[in-house]
């Protein structure tokens, strides 16, 4: 993979922009985390630490599409759908980065699930958004240690199982089987 993922930010974001500042601190936290995680894995000599560290400055790009004013986006579509919104960015920048993309519209939560999008109501489109790849998990593991509002400190396991289970027991259990998966508590 032969991409600056920061140069890419620059492209859909101008210098000064609030968001641009709050997307840059958040990713680069989620890539040093998976990073980390992939380090004191078993998966370390594996996985492909190019696509991690693209897919982890990159999985929130879509971001400024969503309206979330808190965080300085003044899109119009619903926040859940910044993945899809990234993911659709990328591929229509270049098609070579498919692999990015997917990374972009299977981090929310755990994973969306075409049943849960439509028994929750969600305003996706009803099909599955699950990470797949090794390395689509573990962004999407490591991106659950981060928030883009208040302090953006590293959260605790046991504050990200409180706030995977909010939203029921099959994405606390695929949380759990993410940091099975890494060994990461």
């Amino acid at each position: 993979m032969n991409i600056d993922p920061l140069q890419m930010i620059d492209r859909f974001y101008p210098d000064g922009d609030p968001a641009k500042a709050i997307l840059c601190k958040h990713s680069t936290q989620v890539m040093e985390k998976a990073l980390a995680i992939l380090d004191a894995s078993p998966w370390a000599a594996l996985l492909d630490r190019e696509l991690i560290r693209a897919g982890a400055l990159l999985h929130d790009i879509g971001i400024r599409k969503c309206h979330a004013p808190d965080i300085g986006c003044n899109g119009k579509l619903p926040y859940i759908a910044h993945g899809i919104a990234g993911a659709a960015m990328l591929r229509e920048l270049d098609p070579e980065l498919e692999k990015i993309a997917r990374i972009c519209e299977r981090h929310t939560g755990t994973g969306l699930s075409a049943a849960e999008i439509k028994k929750r109501g969600i305003p996706l489109p009803e099909r599955d958004f699950m990470p797949e790849t090794p390395e689509e998990k573990l962004v999407c593991l490591a991106d659950k240690f981060f928030s883009k509002s208040a302090e953006m400190k590293e959260k605790s396991l046991p504050d990200i199982r409180r706030s995977m289970a909010k939203f029921g027991s099959e994405n606390a259990a695929r949380f759990d089987d993410l940091c099975k998966m890494f060994n990461c508590g």
